[in-house]
C-alpha cells in the first residue's frame, strides 16, 4: 500500500486495509485527522502510517429509508444532515449538525468520522444515543451492527477492529410526532468544543410520555443515557417533565476538571441544560393547553 490511497468501492477499501503492512490512518472528512496530525508533527511526533481515504466509496454515500430505520452513510456530512428533510425525531441531531464548528467544517466533516474519533465532547453522540442508533461495521469477514453505546469504548477508543471500516449509522424509526431537542454549552455559541451537551427524544401516546430517551455528553469518558430519569418520566405529561429532574438523576456522570470547566460546574450545568431542554420540548403542549 502506498502512502495515500483513495478507493472508490468498499471491496477495494477492505482489500487495501487487509493487505496494508501497518494499520493505516482512515480518512473521511479530515477535520479531526489533519489538525491532530499537524499538532503531533509540530512537537516532533512524525506520523509514518499510510492514509486510506474513504471519501470516494460509493456504498457509503447518502441517506435512505430502509423501512424500519434510516441509514446514514459514512460519507454524509454535517451540512447534509443539517439541511435534510428528516422526521421530527431527528431534530436533536440536526440541531447538533448546525453547531459543529463553522460552515466550512460542516461541509467537510462527517457524522461517522465524529463517532470514530470518539471524543467525550463529540457533538453527534448524545443525539444518536437518544435515537437508539447503531453503527454498521464492514470487513472481509462480513458486516456487523453494534449499538452506539457498545461501539464507543472510552475516550478516543472504539470497538472498531483493525480490519473494519465504519460504513453507516442506523437510526430506528420513532413514533410519528416524536419530539427531540439538543442543548450545547460552550465558551461561545459557535466554533467551540462543548463543555456540556444534552439531547432528548420523547414519544407521546394520548398526551403522555410513552418513552423518553435522554443523554448527556462531555461529562463522562463516553456520553451517557439517563435511565432513571427516562423511567420516571414515563406516563407523565411533557409539561410535568422539567419539574421531575433532580440531581440524583445525574449520579452516573463522571465529569472532570479541565481547561474548559470544573467537574462541579459541568454537573450543575448539565442539570440546567436538561431542565431547559425538557421545558423547550414541553412548550408545544403548554401552548396547546392554553
Amino acid at each position: 500500500m502506498a502512502a495515500y490511497r483513495r478507493p472508490e468501492s468498499l471491496a477495494e477499501a477492505l482489500a487495501l486495509l487487509a493487505e496494508a503492512p501497518a494499520p493505516p490512518l482512515l480518512l473521511a472528512g479530515g477535520t479531526d485527522l489533519y489538525p491532530a496530525r499537524a499538532a503531533a508533527e509540530a512537537w516532533g511526533r512524525m506520523e509514518s502510517r499510510p492514509v486510506l481515504d474513504l471519501s470516494a466509496i460509493r456504498e457509503t454515500a447518502g441517506m435512505s429509508d430502509a423501512g424500519s430505520h434510516t441509514r446514514i452513510g459514512a460519507r454524509v456530512t454535517w451540512a447534509a444532515l443539517r439541511e435534510a428533510p428528516l422526521p421530527s425525531w431527528f431534530d436533536a441531531l440536526r440541531s447538533a449538525a448546525a453547531r459543529v464548528g463553522g460552515a466550512q467544517v460542516q461541509n467537510r466533516a462527517t457524522l461517522v468520522g465524529n463517532l470514530c474519533n470518539a471524543s467525550p465532547a463529540a457533538d453527534g453522540v448524545p443525539p444518536l444515543l437518544a435515537l437508539d442508533a447503531a453503527i454498521e461495521l464492514a470487513s472481509r469477514r462480513g458486516t456487523r451492527r453494534l449499538p452506539l453505546g457498545e461501539f464507543l469504548a472510552g475516550n478516543r477508543r472504539t470497538a472498531l477492529a483493525p480490519d473494519e471500516i465504519a460504513t453507516a449509522v442506523l437510526v430506528p424509526h420513532a413514533a410519528p410526532g416524536a419530539r427531540a431537542g439538543f442543548e450545547k454549552l460552550g465558551a461561545r455559541s459557535y466554533l467551540v468544543i462543548s463543555i456540556v451537551m444534552a439531547a432528548a427524544v420523547i414519544e407521546l401516546a394520548e398526551g403522555r410520555i410513552a418513552r423518553a430517551r435522554i443523554s448527556v455528553g462531555a461529562c463522562s469518558p463516553v456520553a451517557l443515557r439517563l435511565a432513571g430519569l427516562e423511567t420516571e418520566l414515563r406516563g407523565m405529561t411533557v409539561a410535568e417533565a422539567p419539574a421531575v429532574l433532580r440531581a440524583d438523576h445525574l449520579a452516573a456522570l463522571s465529569p472532570i476538571d479541565d481547561v474548559r470547566a470544573t467537574a462541579s460546574y459541568r454537573r450543575q450545568a448539565a442539570q440546567v441544560l436538561l431542565r431547559r431542554l425538557l421545558t423547550r420540548l414541553a412548550a408545544p403542549a403548554i401552548r396547546e393547553a392554553a
